[in-house]
C-alpha cells in the first residue's frame, strides 16, 4: 500500500517478529473469512480460531486453508488445548494439530488450574514440534497474580520455548491485564514492559481504548491481539496516527501546535 504522507510510522513487513496484530476468528463463516482476507491479510499476521469454536464450525478445514494462502498463520485457541489436556488426552491433540497441519501452538492455563511446572513441560515439548506461543493469565477474576507473579510465569514460559507470551485479557478485555471497566492495570503492565521484552509480548486489547493506550505508550509496533476482524483496518489507523485517539502521536512538534 502506497504511503503519500509523511511522519507516518515505518511498519515492518511480513513476517515480522514486532508489530504482530492477531485476530480472533469466533466462527466466521468460509465467506466471511474470505472477505476477511481481501482485505486483511496483509495487516494481519494470526488468527486465533478462538477457544473451541474449530470443534463446531462447519468445514473449519475450508477456512484454515483460506487462511494459510492468503499468507496469514491460523492456530486453535488454547481453551481448545486446555479441553484436550483436562481429558488426558495430550497425544489425540497433537494428532489434531497434525492432522490440519497446524505448526503454531497455543498453551494456556486459563480456564482451569494446572501445574506450572506442568505447563512448561508441554511447552517444551511443544517448541520441538513447532512454534508455541503461550497465554499468562487465568479467565477467572477471582484468580489474581501480582505483578512479580507475572514476569515470573512469563520468563519461565519463554524460557520454556515459548517464542511470545499473551498477556490474558480475553475477548471482552475486562479481566487479566485490564480491570473490570476495561480500563489499564498500570501496575502489572509497568511490571511486565519493564521486566520482559516488549518484543516477546502480545497484549490482548480487543477494545479500540486499550489498542490506543498500547500505541501511544509502546509505539506503533507493539504487538496486539484478540482483535476482532472488522477492527483490523481500523487497528492499522491507530498504528499510523490516521485516526483520531492517536492522530498527534507521530507528528513533529511544529505541526502539534
Amino acid at each position: 500500500m502506497e504511503n503519500i504522507l509523511p511522519f507516518i510510522p515505518e511498519r515492518p513487513a511480513k513476517p515480522r517478529n514486532s508489530g504482530l496484530t492477531m485476530v480472533m476468528d469466533k466462527g466466521l463463516s468460509l465467506r466471511e473469512a474470505e472477505d476477511f482476507m481481501s482485505v486483511g491479510s496483509l495487516l494481519t499476521d494470526y488468527v486465533k480460531l478462538g477457544f473451541g469454536t474449530s470443534l463446531v464450525t462447519p468445514h473449519f478445514e475450508k477456512k484454515i486453508e483460506i487462511y494459510k494462502k492468503a499468507g496469514v498463520i491460523p492456530y486453535f485457541g488454547g481453551t481448545l488445548f486446555e479441553a484436550f489436556v483436562i481429558r488426558d488426552m495430550f497425544a489425540e491433540y497433537v494428532e489434531f494439530l497434525d492432522k490440519y497441519e497446524i505448526d503454531l501452538v497455543e498453551v494456556s492455563d486459563g480456564s482451569y488450574d494446572m501445574d506450572h511446572e506442568r505447563k512448561l513441560e508441554y511447552i517444551s515439548i511443544l517448541a520441538r514440534r513447532g512454534t508455541v506461543i503461550s497465554e499468562v493469565g487465568s479467565k477467572k477474576k477471582d484468580v489474581v497474580f501480582s505483578p512479580e507473579e507475572w514476569v515470573n510465569l512469563m520468563r519461565s514460559e519463554l524460557d520454556a520455548g515459548s517464542v511470545k507470551v499473551i498477556a490474558e485479557a480475553r475477548e471482552s478485555g475486562t479481566t487479566g491485564i485490564y480491570n473490570e471497566d476495561g480500563s489499564i492495570n498500570s501496575k502489572i503492565i509497568s511490571a511486565i514492559s519493564e521486566n520482559v521484552k516488549l518484543e516477546n509480548v502480545l497484549w490482548e486489547a480487543p477494545l479500540k481504548s486499550q489498542q490506543a493506550w498500547f500505541i501511544k505508550n509502546f509505539g506503533p509496533n507493539v504487538n496486539l491481539g484478540n482483535i476482532p476482524p472488522n477492527e483490523i483496518i481500523p487497528l492499522e489507523t491507530l498504528r499510523l496516527g490516521l485516526r483520531g485517539d492517536t492522530f498527534f502521536q507521530f507528528l513533529p512538534d511544529h505541526l502539534k501546535q
